[in-house]
């Protein structure tokens, strides 16, 4: 009888050792779980390190990654203006892409950047991305450029993707800058140094030149006086160098003929009083691609920045479409 007192008190002993080192293990991988995160990192992209930033409360919630417009640009230094709703719901991701930001300052691209080697960087980061976060999709957003990337994504991993977020997408760009250039001469018909300078562009572009003038009476449309001196043309041809072959390349893509269906929900974001990507370009193409779920929303006070200039809405749109999934 005492033995076998003496082996239930051992077995009893036993159970809660186990018992309490199990529930530490449960305690601990839950803690894991869930974890505060704003850090940089430098992972290896394309043979490169590249920037990537993440920020969240909570590692539980699903990943936004945003895709800069550009190329050569970054959106990092100025995000939380228009993240700081979006936060609540998101893990959000910026990346500096190669050639640009901190990425740049860590270590130019060894190569003259290309699309198809771009496309080949964004793949790796969403890969890295789901590794790190341990997710197995992400919600993925182009602005401007970025499009050119994130539909690259849509087309062959739509996998990857809850979905898609089309914010003012090049879809036709060399009938884009043809449509901007009439606008732009018409604009200025009054304005002879305008005038003379937008009568030498050609489309496509022959010389930097074309594509600085085009740009240059767009900006100055929009309100910014500053690009009439030397500084910003000198910068501008600077940035040339690297961008204008890869912009050469955008001017190729027609979305209309080459991508007429997706395989994952994707959402247009169009600022009404876009120019530089057709508003009208952007409207026909959603209204042609077939998607398993699709819509688009205009923004009536938005030029070519709706993150910038409608930030609220903009995110506010963002967290409504999680509801029609």
């Amino acid at each position: 009888m005492i033995k076998k007192s003496i082996l239930l008190f051992i077995f009893t002993i036993l159970f809660q050792l186990y018992g309490c080192k199990e529930q530490n293990k449960k305690e601990s991988k839950s803690e894991n779980i869930s974890i505060k995160i704003d850090t940089l990192l430098t992972p290896e992209i394309g043979g490169i390190k590249q920037v990537v930033e993440i920020k969240t409360d909570d590692s539980n919630k699903p990943v936004l990654l945003f895709l800069s417009g550009g190329p050569g640009s970054s959106m990092m230094n100025t995000a939380d203006n228009f993240t700081n709703i979006l936060k609540n719901k998101f893990t959000i991701v910026q990346w500096e892409q190669r050639d640009a930001g901190k990425t740049l300052e860590l270590n130019p691209s060894p190569t003259q950047p290309s699309i198809e080697q771009m496309e080949k960087d964004t793949y790796q980061v969403i890969s890295f991305l789901t590794k790190e976060l341990n997710q197995e999709k992400i919600y993925l957003l182009g602005s401007s450029w970025g499009n050119v990337l994130g539909f690259y994504i849509v087309e062959n991993h739509p996998e990857l993707l809850y979905s898609y977020f089309a914010v003012n997408p090049v879809i036709s760009q060399l009938e884009s800058e043809m449509e901007l250039l009439k606008i732009l001469k018409t604009h200025f018909k009054e304005n002879p140094t305008a005038s003379k300078e937008l009568a030498n562009v050609n489309i496509p572009f022959k010389t930097d030149k074309d594509l600085f003038y085009l740009r240059k009476w767009l900006f100055y449309k929009d309100g910014k006086e500053y690009v009439t001196s030397d500084d910003f043309k000198n910068g501008f041809l600077k940035w040339s160098k690297t961008w204008t072959p890869v912009w050469n390349e955008v001017m190729d893509i027609d979305l209309p003929k080459t991508l007429k269906e997706v395989n994952c929900p994707i959402y247009f974001f169009v600022g009404k009083n876009d120019i530089q990507t057709s508003t009208e370009i952007t409207e026909d193409y959603f209204k042609e691609l077939k998607a398993p779920q699709k819509d688009l929303f205009l923004f009536e006070n938005s030029g070519h920045q709706i993150h910038h200039d409608e930030p609220e809405k903009f995110q506010n749109t963002i967290i409504k479409t999680l509801e029609q999934n």
